[in-house]
């Protein structure tokens, strides 16, 4: 039975990455979630297509091609994504049998992407495409699905998904980013709807749903760039809105942001690394919220995702991908499939900064 409370690592590994325990760990996932008898994994079917997600993803940033394919099972991996569509809306849900929705739509394809499955003949392009159209409101904003709760969060995963489908011509992105617009608040944040609290996870969206949309220009780059960066804490964690705790999520939805806007040298980079290395289990792997709690996949996933947006890594020696900050998929994937987007020009105030943006995306 696993401890209420995960190891932190001592002062002897604290600068160490434990790669072949969060291997360990996340390839061991599937067999424990899989179990009748796991709770967890029963709290969590709704959602498994992220989970899937996150954890594919993950690997493929630390893995080789051979051992992402052996390790995850990626051939059956597959075949259990197509076992999510639903004919009937033409998107995909959360779990077999399941009703389709945008957020599992897009992590679907992230994962076809991801395993170079996007020609598979099983994918209706055209039907995804209608499904993902049919969300779209008259005022530009989306639906995640058939009932219709709009948020911030469908809009980006409406463009990834036509993005990735090679569809997004066919809506009205214009119409989308001015709705993304109107949700932007005085402190330059961007909430889930026009009035509604500026929130880290939010800013992500709408920050990478403009870029999708090639409409940075509707944001207000230095407001947000320093609300952003007063989100850091003083232990070098970063938080989700002002009173809150850090959390490693954030250092994903925070700095894929400032990656976008060419702000990352904003906050204090060192700090952020020492707080995200901190929270790994180095007993059993994974990366937890914060140090000493429970690991679990979701913040694996981000925290070394921010990791790699921190340049931590010397990727030459390691052999890790990249990840891209706009679609949150490796540089690799972005490249081959050749995935548009705009960044806002690197400017730097403090000499080097990080700047691990696909150099194919259109510069401003």
């Amino acid at each position: 039975m696993a401890s209420f409370f995960a190891p932190q690592p001592t002062s002897a590994t604290q600068n160490a990455f434990f790669e072949e325990k969060h291997k360990s760990y996340i390839s061991g996932l599937a067999k424990k979630l899989s179990k009748k008898s796991s709770y967890e994994g029963a709290v969590t079917s709704h959602l498994r297509m992220s989970g899937v997600f996150w954890s594919i993803t993950a690997m493929s940033l630390i893995c080789t091609p051979e051992e992402l394919k052996e390790k995850m099972g990626l051939d059956e991996i597959v075949e259990w994504v197509f076992k999510c569509y639903d004919k009937d809306s033409g998107g995909f849900g959360g779990n077999i049998g399941h009703d389709a929705h945008l957020l599992y739509t897009l992590s679907a394809l992230q994962i076809l992407a991801i395993s170079s499955s996007l020609s598979d003949p099983r994918l209706d392009k055209a039907a995804l495409t209608s499904f993902v159209l049919s969300l779209q409101n008259p005022d530009g904003s989306f639906a995640g699905d058939k009932w219709g709760e709009i948020d911030t969060r469908f809009s980006y995963c409406a463009l990834q998904a036509l993005s990735i489908l090679g569809t997004i011509g066919d809506v009205d992105v214009n119409k989308c980013a001015h709705f993304i617009a109107s949700c932007k608040n005085f402190d330059g944040g961007f909430g889930c709807l026009p009035g509604a609290e500026s929130h880290a996870g939010q800013i992500f969206c709408c920050v990478g749903a403009l870029a999708i949309a090639k409409r940075l220009d509707l944001l207000d780059v230095e407001t947000l760039s320093w609300w952003l960066s007063e989100r850091q804490c003083d232990g070098g964690g970063l938080n989700g809105r002002p009173e809150k705790q850090a959390d490693v999520c954030y250092s994903w939805w925070i700095l894929s942001s400032l990656s976008i806007m060419g702000k990352v040298d904003y906050i204090n980079t060192g700090k952020l690394v020492e707080f995200i290395l901190k929270c790994q289990d180095e007993e059993d792997g994974g990366i937890s919220d914060r140090p000493s709690n429970v690991a679990d996949v979701f913040h694996t996933f981000f925290g070394i995702s921010g990791l790699l947006l921190l340049n931590y890594f010397d990727l030459g020696k390691t052999g890790y991908k990249q990840i891209d900050p706009i679609y949150a998929l490796p540089v690799e994937v972005v490249e081959r499939l050749n995935l548009q987007g705009q960044v806002l020009k690197l400017e730097t105030s403090k000499g080097k900064s990080v700047d691990v943006r696909y150099a194919g995306y259109e510069q401003i």
